[in-house]
């Protein structure tokens, strides 16, 4: 029998697929074969848009309450006097009393350096020298300049913004008395203790810099 001309095409061609022994596949994603396609998810019935009745009631929106804003505390600038009065002995000094709101006793005394606020005309060491005989009844006269210092405080309202000219005074006369509804007490001092009876930490350490108190 004679063969065919594609006889021996066909040959060739059962030789070459039995030189790969295993079936292969494409790999994913390497053609559009391996591609798997994605789904579509299909909106379920009850969540198919609805036509808003122009009629129906309307949900009122909640607003979400508003902080009041902070009041602004106006500026005020305030000037005093005063400062410490040396006795005629030079040993001792001279502070007023004045009882500590805080205490519910009412019976601690908070001490501090004698001072009031500067009049309208006055220099800062005449109101220094008439607060001092206002509020404890002692004349005197300045020997030096101590210094100032300053600090802000809350009152009414207003952001109090206080300077106080302080000066050391030797004393030449009057009468050891408090000065009504202003002070509560008055008392004489030995120059050491001073510094651990008053009670404001700004007084304090403007006394502790200012060097031999018995000049």
């Amino acid at each position: 029998m004679a063969n065919s001309p594609a006889a021996p095409n066909a040959l060739v061609t059962k030789a070459r697929l039995g030189q790969y022994p295993y079936f292969m596949n494409p790999a994913p994603g390497a053609g559009s074969e391996g591609t798997k396609k994605k789904k579509r998810r299909r909106r379920p019935a009850n969540r198919a848009l609805q036509p808003q009745d122009p009629n129906a009631p309307q949900k009122p929106v909640q607003k979400k309450p508003v902080k009041p804003s902070r009041p602004y505390a106006k500026r005020v600038d305030e000037v005093s006097a005063g400062g410490l009065v040396i006795d005629v002995s030079g040993t001792r000094g001279l502070l007023i009393g004045r009882i500590d709101l805080k205490d519910a006793t009412k019976e601690r005394l908070l001490w501090s350096l004698p001072k009031g606020h500067i009049e309208e005309g006055e220099t800062p060491e005449q109101a220094a020298l008439r607060e001092v005989q206002e509020e404890t009844g002692i004349e005197s006269e300045i020997s030096k300049s101590l210094g100032s210092i300053d600090f802000w405080f809350m009152a009414g309202g207003k952001r109090i913004h206080k300077t106080v000219h302080h000066f050391l005074f030797r004393e030449t006369g009057g009468v050891l008395a408090p000065q009504v509804s202003e002070v509560d007490e008055v008392a004489w001092f030995p120059l050491e203790q001073i510094i651990d009876q008053l009670a404001y930490p700004d007084e304090k350490k403007l006394i502790a810099r200012s060097g031999d108190l018995k000049e």
